[in-house]
């Protein structure tokens, strides 16, 4: 069995949804993951920090103009009378639902509810039609089987334990259609695995199922070896590590949610990313396969805020890390990279909420010095150190631009840089002639 994720463009009009439907359909037994229509998850975050601030007129002009819309798609979608009052009543049931938020006093709970009606919506959508041309298709409801723990972490016990069953007991179904993105938590209320969540949830729904291959389409030809919007003759990649991946998707390919790589790489299931645009494409195939003695790719990171901590008690100071660590820790804000030398410690992050507090903390050991709006450079690959001249042909390639810090070691698969955002192009499209 293979398990295909198509995200939002892809099921972003009745055209693009009957498309996919007709790649699904090709006879072999398949769990397909769908988001929500292109713009919806976005209208729907509008509409809930309306409802939070009590501008209940300003969230019911959002519903009215998406449930036109819907209304419009399920017109375009269906052929026969049947099927288009079917998708009338599920569109009439969800914006029910959604209006029914306007009335009441609106909580957090109240609000995972709401962001969760755009898949819910999309996958019956996709499965009426599907029923319509004659394919044996059905609902695979994810709040039945998608849950996180009180950690706010995948239980995969309960996936498996539950996901399983739901398939057994319908062996005459061709074809699932299950929802991305959400899921329940640990007290059984509906939650969601956090924006680009639809990736992670195929890989997760992959690794439950021991699925034979996990597809991600997408509007682009697999994963580029650099940034197409700023480095033109950018081609995509044939083959990838997990590890290769995972650091190109941390460091800012777009095209493949962050978390999704681990539940495939655990499980040992290759992901394939695949352009629904063009399907014939040979995408990339991400896998446990080496390539050794290579440079794969160049990825960008923006957002980010460097942060210096110099104090000349450091090189004495027992324990002296685990305390700057800690201060990130209480704050909840994961660091991105670190350098340290005898009397400082930089690091970056690419969430400042909170940053202010995190550098009233940290002067208690030394002054402290922010650089904001600055840009991690990533290089990818065999960058095992036994390899010569790596690190010598990318900081030559970067000898005219600033560089304010640098992390090699720490993997045999990244070298990160540091810069500031006003290089980032230039940076992109120098790595890019230097080492392609």
């Amino acid at each position: 069995m293979k398990v295909l994720k198509f995200g939002g463009t892809s099921v972003g009009s009745a055209d693009r949804m009957k498309e996919v439907a007709a790649l699904v359909n090709d006879g072999d037994r398949k769990i397909v993951v769908l988001s929500a229509m292109s713009g919806t998850t976005n209208n729907l975050v509008e509409i809930a920090n309306y409802l939070y601030k009590k501008n209940h007129d300003g969230a019911n002009e959002i519903v009215s103009q998406m449930e036109k819309k819907y209304y419009e798609e399920v017109e375009a979608l269906y052929a026969t009378d049947k099927y288009k009052e079917l998708g009338r009543e599920l569109i009439r049931l969800h914006f029910d639902e959604i209006k029914g938020y306007t009335r009441d006093v609106f909580t957090v709970y109240e609000e995972k509810s709401i962001l969760a009606q755009g898949e819910l919506m999309s996958t019956a959508m996709v499965n009426y039609y599907l029923q319509e041309q004659g394919v044996a298709s059905a609902l695979l409801p994810a709040l039945d089987f998608m849950r996180t723990n009180k950690n706010n972490e995948p239980d995969m016990a309960y996936i498996r334990e539950n996901l399983n069953p739901l398939l057994e007991e319908q062996p005459e179904v061709q074809i699932f259609i299950t929802q991305g993105y959400i899921c329940r938590n640990a007290f059984g209320e509906v939650d969601n695995l956090q924006r680009g969540g639809s990736d992670y949830s195929a890989s997760l729904i992959g690794a439950a199922v021991g699925a034979d291959e996990i597809q991600i389409w997408t509007d682009i030809d697999g994963m580029h070896n650099n940034d197409p919007r700023y480095v033109e003759g950018t081609r995509s990649i044939a083959e990838l590590s997990f590890d290769e991946a995972a650091e190109l998707a941390y460091f800012g390919a777009k095209i493949l949610h962050p978390t999704s790589v681990l539940p495939a790489k655990l499980a040992d299931i290759p992901v394939r990313l695949l352009n629904t645009l063009d399907p014939s494409a040979p995408g990339t195939t991400i896998s446990g396969k080496e390539i050794k003695g290579d440079i794969k790719a160049i990825a960008a990171k923006d957002g980010i805020t460097a942060i210096r901590i110099k104090s000349g008690r450091m090189l004495l100071a027992y324990g002296f890390m685990r305390k700057v660590f800690e201060i990130f820790e209480s704050y909840k804000t994961p660091i991105d990279m670190i350098t340290t030398s005898e009397v400082g410690v930089s690091v970056t992050i690419d969430n400042d909420r909170h940053i202010d507090d995190i550098v009233d903390d940290l002067k208690k050991f030394g002054t402290v010095e922010v650089d904001r709006d600055q840009v991690i450079i990533c290089v990818v690959g065999d960058l095992v150190r036994e390899n010569k001249g790596y690190a010598n042909r990318i900081f030559n390639a970067l000898r005219d631009i600033p560089v304010r810090m640098i992390s090699y070691g720490g993997s045999d698969h990244n070298i990160s840089m540091l810069v500031s955002a006003d290089y980032k192009k230039l940076a992109l499209r120098t790595l890019s002639e230097k080492l392609f």
